[in-house]
């Protein structure tokens, strides 16, 4: 076997036995058959096909051609194929430049299927050779002299009968190469074709062929005698119009030629009625006058009909805006939402800005915060403030850049990308588009979707946004965009920069049960068929709720608590046992279960090396605990509790700094050598990091060595120096949230953090006191107790092991 290896087979793609000496390589192909002697074309594109040809191709190895009883099985199995196949040399492999792999094959031999081998990445089957027997009696003579003649007689019908052909089938000399020759180049089905091939016995096979054959002989004839009838009475041009006139009659008997003269006058008109920019407009006629000029039958008939489609419904044309009314939009603010004034101030700035200029470039706002707190609502509620459509696109999860800019019109299905979508539905140009998620983009082999939202929130460019399926410039300019993100980290610099960062911290207790009372309780009778006076859920109740049953940033959970407390009373109103019900805290248990937070920071902090730290988590602030402990030992310092690289530093520099001011805060310098010191945070599950839990790790070490408790009233945060400083930390207002919200009186923080308090929530400033610290002196005189105090509290006096 000789292989033209234009483009060479590269290495195979696993490691597989050496095939056997009575084993071939199986290509499946669909819809025609190979037969000996004859030379045939064959294109791959099935990974199993390609390995194998490739692998053909490396060891000079035949394979065997092996038609599908199936045309539609995409991975054909032994059991989708013939038995009865060819086995074929590869003349030549060729790859494509639009990487199509192609081989030229002339086939050998028959061959029968005995079994299929495993262990191969292509199928690989044992075959019996089917030898080709030349007998020469009378009656194959006579059959071989037969067809050969209606061959003859089946070329001269056809209008331009190659003469290679005609000399080919005048020189063959063996009946079963006849057959298989006519066999091969008549106008069979591929199952008569595979009969053929199946037929061993030479006389069977001579007069099947011939049978097939001379059917096509009689529909040559006829075909022949009706042409010269037809060009007899007629010369081309009277054809011409005879033909048109009875396409024309034919279209109208079915309902047709109308039909489409119309859905082209009424395309035409709904591209004037359209208002398309004049570039847009001249593509969509030109791509009308395609679709007329098209058969309807044809495969892109539909595909430029969705493409006009899109065109024409896209909203081109600017609607008339309504003057923004900045009272009515405070009140829809208030209305739609309790709390958020500084953000509610914000957006009434936004709003007055693009009422005094309404063609300016308006900054991209982007809602960030934890879940549940109204990132979405708020969104909803400045569509309604600018009257104007609202749409919201998703963008969790999206990792392929076609998602932002659609597919190209080649590809089968393709549809624009979620913008132009986005667009369509809400039927506006100037509609409010909230991209939701924006900081859970991810990016994958398909391109980096965050990277084709720069040229969308970019008001510079965004007008004259190009999709790919549209392939026309759209003017988003008038959108207004907006959107919201959990986290700022993820959401890369480039896109972070063109947008204009509104931070929504979480609600606090009296907040949440405003909310609740306003809000969430009406929208959770509705949700569960109760009326107002049907269930009467009390002020008590939902503070509990509250305090007891949720521990979150926003309100999600607290509203699925509520609608929990609700069904409990719809099942006895449904029994018919209360007519009524009164929830409050004490039946709570009996709907919800028993409690599942509490307040544990005084039995937490009853021994000393226990201290209360705050933390910032993406749902919002937090409590957590540093315990320290003191053992036999040599000096180590043992970390625990998934603590990160910047927080286990945190943990090195507190012991440095106590070592360092042993002597002065009372604490035998020894203890340090003959002693290993463990520091552990609980739930050791959760991965914790940041330095701002120096501070409570200072005073934990402090309160194990000196026997001096922490204060059970007070939490702590800060970044601690070598030289005893306390330096700033984030997240100031969500720890305070999280320290009211976990009934804690004191709360220490840096001196240079005071410029946050005016974030903070006056319900919670009220609740709390605010310590200021500057040295870690401040730390030690603010945090631990008095060791009188300490000796007359329960269980007090209790010294450091």
């Amino acid at each position: 076997m000789t292989a033209d290896q234009t483009a060479p087979a590269p290495e195979p793609i696993a490691s597989f036995p050496e095939l056997p000496a009575d084993a071939i390589i199986i290509v499946p192909v669909r819809q025609a058959v190979l037969f000996p002697g004859m030379v045939f074309p064959i294109t791959v594109g099935r990974p199993r096909s390609i390995a194998a040809a490739q692998e053909a191709v490396r060891r000079q190895r035949q394979i065997g051609i092996l038609m599908q009883r199936d045309a539609a099985v995409e991975e054909p199995t032994p059991i989708d194929l013939h038995r009865v196949g060819t086995i074929a040399n590869i003349v030549r492999y060729l790859t494509g430049r639009d990487g199509s792999h192609h081989l030229v094959c002339q086939g050998e031999q028959r061959f029968r299927v005995v079994d299929f081998l495993g262990g191969f990445p292509f199928l690989v089957a044992r075959v019996i050779r089917i030898e080709e027997i030349d007998t020469r009696t009378p009656e194959i003579e006579a059959r071989f002299l037969n067809l050969q003649q209606q061959a003859l007689e089946a070329l001269q019908l056809l209008p331009q009968a190659p003469q290679e052909l005609i000399a080919a089938v005048q020189a063959v000399s063996v009946p079963g190469e006849l057959a298989d020759l006519v066999a091969a180049y008549m106008d069979l089905k591929p199952e008569e074709k595979q009969e053929v091939l199946e037929t061993i016995d030479i006389t069977a096979r001579l007069d099947r062929v011939s049978r097939l054959l001379a059917h096509r002989i009689e529909v040559l004839r006829l075909s022949q005698e009706i042409g010269r009838q037809t060009r007899a009475a007629l010369d081309e041009r009277q054809r011409e119009v005879l033909l048109r006139e009875q396409l024309a009659a034919i279209q109208r008997q079915l309902g047709e030629g109308d039909g489409k003269a119309a859905e082209i006058a009424e395309l035409s008109e709904a591209i004037t009625k359209a208002q398309m920019p004049k570039e847009v407009e001249e593509q969509a006629r030109k791509e009308l006058r395609r679709l007329e000029r098209m058969p309807e039958a044809a495969a892109e008939y539909s595909m430029v009909r969705t493409y006009l489609d899109w065109l024409i419904e896209l909203p081109w044309a600017l609607p008339e805006e309504k003057p923004i009314d900045i009272a009515e939009a405070r009140r829809i603010l208030d209305e739609d939402h309790y709390g958020l004034e500084k953000i509610k101030r914000r957006i009434i700035e936004y709003l007055a800005v693009r009422k005094l200029a309404p063609q300016g470039r308006a900054p991209i706002l982007c809602f960030v915060g934890p879940p549940g707190v109204g990132k979405t609502s708020l969104g909803q509620s400045i569509a309604r403030a600018m009257g104007r459509k609202f749409v919201r696109v998703s963008l969790g999860g999206v990792h392929d850049e076609a998602e932002i800019r659609g597919h190209r019109r080649t590809y089968i299905g393709a549809l624009p990308g979620n913008i132009i979508q986005a667009v369509r539905k809400a039927g506006a140009r100037n509609c409010v588009m909230m991209l939701d998620e924006i900081d859970k983009l991810g990016a994958g082999i398909h391109g980096d979707p965050s990277a084709a939202l720069l040229e969308v929130l970019d008001p510079e460019q965004n007008s004259t946004f190009r999709d790919n399926y549209l392939a026309v410039p759209f003017d988003l300019s008038r959108v207004v965009f907006i959107t919201t993100a959990n986290v700022l980290d993820t959401i890369p610099g480039p896109l972070r920069d063109r947008m204009e960062i509104i931070a929504l911290a979480g609600y606090t207790e009296s907040e949440k049960l405003e909310i609740a009372r306003r809000y969430l309780v009406r929208r959770q009778l509705e949700a569960n068929g109760l009326k107002p006076d049907q269930v009467d859920i009390t002020e008590g109740a939902l503070r509990s709720i509250i305090q007891h049953y949720t521990r979150e940033a926003g309100v999600r959970n607290l509203e699925r608590e509520i609608g929990q407390a609700l069904r409990h009373a719809a099942v006895q109103i449904a029994e018919g046992t209360a007519s009524k019900v009164r929830i409050d805290a004490d039946d709570l248990p009996s709907a919800l279960g028993p409690p599942r937070f509490e307040n544990e920071v005084a039995m937490r902090t009853s021994v000393p090396g226990v201290a209360t730290g705050l933390a910032w988590t993406p749902v919002g602030g937090d409590i957590l605990f540093v315990e320290a402990t003191r053992v036999p030992g040599n000096g180590k310092l043992i970390l625990t509790g998934q603590l990160g690289e910047v927080m286990r530093e945190s943990a090195q520099a507190a012991l440095s700094l106590v070592k360092s001011r042993a002597e002065t805060m009372g604490i035998d310098p020894a203890l340090f050598e003959k002693s290993d010191i463990h520091i552990h945070v609980p739930a050791g599950a959760i991965p914790k990091d940041g330095p701002s839990a120096g501070v409570a790790m200072f005073s934990a070490l402090v309160s194990l060595l000196t026997g001096r408790n922490v204060r059970s009233d007070t939490a702590m945060t800060g970044e601690i120096s070598l030289r005893g400083l306390v330096l700033p930390v984030g997240g100031i207002k969500e720890k305070a949230s999280a320290a009211a919200r976990a009934g804690l009186a004191r709360v220490l923080l840096p001196a240079r953090n005071r410029k946050d308090l005016e974030e903070i929530s006056e319900d919670v400033r009220s609740k709390l006191e605010f310590v200021w610290l500057e040295r870690v002196d401040d730390v030690i005189a603010a945090a631990l107790e008095d060791r009188a105090s300490q000796a007359e509290a329960p269980g007090g006096g209790v010294e450091a092991a």
